[in-house]
């Protein structure tokens, strides 16, 4: 008889000891996952704090090239672009412009390198133009609230898509007014 009982309190825990467990399964695990999206979510917003003067960190201002192998160009004049004007502005559309100070990173061990590079000087018209396009498209509003980086992001890819080579590995804006 005292097996029976011990073999009943034995099973009486195992199921009570089952039974915890689900609990624990489906109230702390989606808990915890909760908490991870917002640990998660606090360190992205540290990240884009701790960012590169706008430009995220060094990897995307650079796109993991070392800077040993980081020859930069400057374009020789700062860029007065005229944004996009916005009919819904306050006070009515005005015009208004952004004066950029734009310098592009140029990776030597590209296999490109050798042949763009000596030609930068006479196509700087040809990327002016794709600066201007680029951010020529945004109104006042839109430029002012965007993060830098998306902007060198932009103007990068169109370069890249220009040249059908990633010898230009990064944009830079050593100044930046809107008016």
């Amino acid at each position: 008889m005292k097996k029976n009982l011990i073999a009943v309190i034995i099973l009486a825990l195992l199921v009570v000891n089952t039974v915890m467990t689900g609990v624990m399964m489906f109230t702390v695990i989606p808990a915890n996952q909760k908490t991870m999206t917002l640990v998660g979510n606090i360190a992205s917003a540290i990240q884009l704090d701790l960012g590169i003067a706008g430009s995220g960190s060094v990897e995307s201002a650079t796109n993991n090239v070392a800077i040993a192998d980081i020859a930069p160009y400057d374009i020789a004049d700062q860029l007065t672009i005229k944004l996009k004007t916005d009919p819904e502005e306050e006070g009515g559309a005005k015009d208004h412009y952004a004066v950029v100070g734009v310098t592009l990173s140029l990776n030597t061990k590209d296999d490109d390198y050798a042949a763009y590079s000596a030609n930068l000087a006479t196509q700087e018209g040809l990327i002016k133009d794709k600066i201007n396009s680029v951010i020529g498209s945004y109104t006042y509003a839109e430029a002012n609230s965007a993060n830098a980086s998306d902007i060198q992001a932009k103007i990068l890819e169109e370069l890249q898509t220009m040249y059908n080579s990633k010898f230009i590995c990064g944009v830079s804006f050593s100044s930046w007014l809107l008016q």
